[in-house]
């Protein structure tokens, strides 16, 4: 699956084009749900200074402003949206228009870590917290007791 994922991420970007300088591109052109994509597009070049809209079932209208040459855009995936392919619909201010598709993902991330064992030294004073400190206590009993049967035998043999 994640190599899946990684074709989809790695596939150049081609524009669909419409006329001789009308496209639309986003980018990357597969994104998981809830993610954020670019949109890049061209209206023929006198009419990249208007602005102009596309529109997707992936993430709804969008308005695109010009931006150095080209009208740009952000779109955010609809979070819940399903997995698949939506078109990307362009319609320019002169009428032309052109499309692209946009691959949801909508691969489901964890909602909590694995249960690997009982966790005793995660935060918050638990069953680990007890056992480290009982472990301590008795390290410290022993360390105690040893230096005193020490001293009895160096006293009793004076």
């Amino acid at each position: 699956m994640v190599a899946l994922v990684g074709a989809f991420v790695l596939m150049s970007v081609a524009p669909a084009h419409a006329g001789e300088n009308v496209f639309v591109e986003v980018m990357p052109n597969s994104a998981q749900a809830g993610s954020r994509v670019n949109i890049k597009a061209g209206c023929d070049n006198a009419n990249n200074n208007r602005q102009s809209s596309v529109h997707s079932d992936a993430f709804g209208h969008v308005t695109l402003k010009p931006d150095k040459g080209f009208l740009t855009a952000q779109a955010t995936i609809i979070r819940d949206k399903p997995a698949g392919d939506y078109p990307v619909d362009l319609r320019c201010e002169n009428g032309q228009t052109a499309s692209t598709t946009l691959t949801v993902l909508n691969m489901a991330s964890p909602s909590k870590g694995p249960a690997t064992g009982g966790g005793g030294t995660a935060g918050g004073r638990g069953t680990g917290s007890l056992l480290v400190l009982g472990g301590v206590a008795l390290v410290g009993t022993a360390v105690a007791l040893g230096m005193a049967g020490g001293r009895r035998r160096a006293g009793a043999g004076s």
